[in-house]
């Protein structure tokens, strides 16, 4: 049943490194068995080798009520296989971050309301762009500088850009992931496809599914649960009509 997850999201300065461990399951949340693959790419060079030192410095030296992140959370297609959402976790990543500072994670937790496994794809990023100048991490996080960029912080991406420069952006993004998505599918013999779109979007007349999350689940009968994983199926089945 494939169906679109999309969400972006940021974390302000000092909850980086522990956000970063979270995906990547390291310390306290070692004992996750649902780790699948993790990796980065696009550090500068004081932290090719370990991205941790690039959260740490983000977290210390970023300003204020600056976000130190962001981060994409995608839903993988259930219809692929290991070896085929491997190549569009490949096709993703560049397309989401580009050549921006990044660590991914793709975890593949078993549903607690259809017992299956639900893999997405975790890519956090840094918002400061290269430019080619080396810089501290202390200088890194620092403002930008434009007249004389060597004496300032790396520049971030979403600076000056107004909100409906913004909202378009993310639309796009959304959009293209998406499309890489339907691609895979495709590719693979699928018939399944998703839609970035919002329902009222897609023209159909149905308040959008609550999260429930691993609790509510929890307190949740057999015959509940039976309920709501029926209604997800014929909403899918429906919408491929």
């Amino acid at each position: 049943m494939a169906s679109f997850h999309h969400c972006i999201k940021s974390g302000k300065k000092g909850t980086a490194a522990n956000h970063a461990a979270y995906i990547a399951r390291q310390g306290k949340y070692g004992q996750r068995e649902d780790l699948i693959s993790t990796g980065h790419g696009n550090m500068p060079a004081w932290a090719s080798d370990n991205p941790a030192l690039f959260w740490k410095a983000g977290d210390k030296h970023e300003r204020a009520n600056g976000a130190v992140y962001r981060e994409h959370e995608i839903a993988l297609p259930a219809e692929l296989t290991h070896e085929q959402r491997k190549e569009l976790v490949d096709d993703l990543i560049p397309a989401m971050v580009g050549d921006k500072p990044y660590q991914y994670a793709v975890h593949a937790p078993r549903s607690a309301l259809e017992g299956k496994t639900n893999a997405h794809l975790h890519v956090m990023f840094s918002d400061r762009m290269h430019d080619g100048i080396e810089r501290s991490p202390e200088q890194m996080f620092s403002r930008y500088n434009a007249k004389h960029p060597e004496r300032g912080g790396c520049r971030k991406d979403s600076g000056g850009k107004n909100r409906l420069a913004l909202r378009d952006e993310v639309i796009q993004t959304r959009k293209t992931c998406a499309e890489l998505q339907n691609a895979a599918l495709e590719k693979a013999g699928q018939t399944a496809r998703v839609d970035h779109r919002t329902l009222k979007e897609q023209g159909i007349d149905r308040t959008p599914e609550r999260h429930l999350g691993p609790v509510r689940i929890q307190a949740m009968s057999e015959d509940e649960k039976a309920s709501v994983v029926e209604a997800r199926r014929d909403h899918l089945h429906r919408r491929a009509m």
